[in-house]
């Protein structure tokens, strides 16, 4: 089995080169490959990517800034793992963690699998980011009758080509509403690891805003109403 890391990133030049590292010393259990998306950055991003001397690294480039789904999509088309999971290089995510969610796969319990995050005072930036979140994902388990403990988590892991199956269309972070609604409306329940999380504040560069939640509230609506579609192997 071979498993592809998918990195979207913008404007992490404070960041990327410490995200690679973490991402390319982790002891996995298969083989790898890091597909690293620069959607447009504007800073010193693309060529702390350029430097990077590493046979797993597969840095790919957008002229201009698309949005995360779009950058995610990007990665998928270069992939060539039989698995991907999504890892953001704002180092909010521990990659040590990702053999445990594969794990899972690896015992033939699951295909899906999610990092279920733990939020407390040293890990979550702002009360209603929290809120926010329990909010998105208590409205994905109210639609679906399902239980899913953390709907915008990063952590997705699932075959590329289930990934494809889903023709993801959402371009910014709506894609993680996106993902899970069209997962849950073909009755795929994703398998939940816990994971270790530490988000960084505004100032820090934190993007996602109240926006995104009310775009993840219509996006799972939407997905809900729609007639489900077999997922192709």
């Amino acid at each position: 089995m071979k498993l592809s890391i998918l990195m979207p990133v913008y404007n992490e030049e404070a960041r990327l080169a410490d995200a690679l590292a973490q991402a390319l010393d982790v002891k996995y259990t298969t083989d790898i490959e890091l597909v690293v998306v620069d959607d447009g950055s504007r800073d010193r991003t693309a060529e702390i990517l350029r430097s990077v001397d590493d046979p797993r690294l597969r840095p790919v480039f957008h002229e201009r800034n698309q949005g995360k789904g779009a950058a995610i999509k990007t990665a998928v088309e270069h992939a060539t793992g039989d698995f991907m999971v999504i890892l953001d290089a704002d180092l909010e995510y521990d990659p040590n963690d990702i053999p445990r969610l594969l794990q899972p796969v690896l015992d033939g319990h699951a295909t899906v699998v999610y990092g279920n995050r733990t939020f407390g005072s040293h890990s979550s930036f702002s009360f209603w980011y929290v809120m926010g979140n329990k909010a998105v994902t208590t409205a994905a388990n109210i639609m679906f009758n399902c239980y899913i403990g953390d709907l915008e988590t990063c952590f997705k892991l699932m075959p590329v080509e289930v990934y494809r199956s889903l023709d993801v269309k959402s371009r910014g972070f709506g894609m993680e509403a996106e993902v899970t609604g069209k997962l849950l409306r073909r009755n795929v329940r994703p398998y939940e690891i816990p994971i270790s999380y530490r988000a960084r504040t505004r100032e820090e560069g934190k993007k996602i805003t109240w926006k995104d939640g009310v775009e993840a509230l219509w996006i799972l609506f939407r997905e809900r109403i729609r007639r489900p579609s077999p997922i192709k192997s």
